[in-house]
């Protein structure tokens, strides 16, 4: 497939095109109170690891975010348990602090939803990788969210994290098995990776589901059930994500 594959540095024009691209992210997903207040700027003050794919009609269909992060500092020297969130959360602070990152983090690579399963993901992942190559980092980190998890909410991500096919010994999860064939370790579950809150009303709004009953709801694109709290008015989402580190 005939793909251009640059840093919105490059191409600040496809800014728009990139935001106006249907994708297939849950309701509930885009309400994480950390991702709504980052993932825009880093599209305006980080453009640099911003990616963006376009074919050969110059449509875009896909794009990758990424941020530098100090990570050998005390407190950080482990990949955190809040993943997703507090990865981004610490790239932030660095910025704001004019502390100098030594590590650059993947945070979301996301293909049109009429080009998927086509191989774009795989080659923004490629490109990611050598986009931190040409940044001077060695290592590329990753909070990966297995693709296929949603269709079984109830198994534990640590045991499907390193579940592996027989034939190759390579991930089940197709998301997983696109890293590690890329060269990446999956290293840590993360178990607290995203964590989205909401009324119930604000619930069904996102999911169409009544969420009137106390206990644990499975809903379409959650990789484990959102629990309920019905007599108290709210229901919580906590969203593991699995470590996966690439040494570029």
């Amino acid at each position: 497939m005939d793909l251009e594959i640059t840093t919105l540095a490059e191409r600040p024009q496809l800014q728009g095109p990139m935001w106006q691209m249907i994708d297939t992210w849950a309701e509930f997903i885009v309400n994480d109170p950390v991702g709504w207040a980052y993932i825009g700027r880093i599209v305006a003050e980080l453009p640099e690891y911003v990616l963006v794919a376009t074919d050969a009609e110059g449509t875009v269909v896909g794009r990758a975010f990424s941020v530098p992060v100090a990570m050998d500092v005390d407190g950080r020297r482990e990949l955190p348990a809040g993943g997703w969130d507090q990865v981004m959360l610490w790239a932030f602070s660095d910025l704001r602090h004019g502390r100098k990152p030594d590590t650059m983090s993947a945070i979301e690579i996301t293909v049109a939803k009429e080009r998927q399963g086509q191989g774009i993901s795989g080659r923004l992942l490629a490109a990611m990788r050598d986009n931190a190559r040409r940044h001077g980092f060695g290592d590329l980190i990753a909070p990966v969210r297995p693709s296929a998890k949603s269709a079984e909410p109830s198994a534990l991500m640590s045991e499907y994290a390193y579940r592996t096919r027989e034939a190759d010994g390579l991930p089940h999860d197709p998301w997983l098995r696109v890293h590690v064939r890329a060269g990446g370790v999956i290293e840590k579950v993360a178990p607290t990776s995203m964590t989205v809150t909401g009324s119930l009303e604000q619930w069904r709004k996102w999911t169409g589901l009544p969420f009137d009953t106390t206990g644990q709801v499975e809903v379409p694109g959650a990789l484990v059930p959102v629990l309920c709290e019905a007599e108290r008015g709210y229901a919580v989402y906590v969203e593991p994500n699995v470590w996966v580190r690439h040494q570029v």
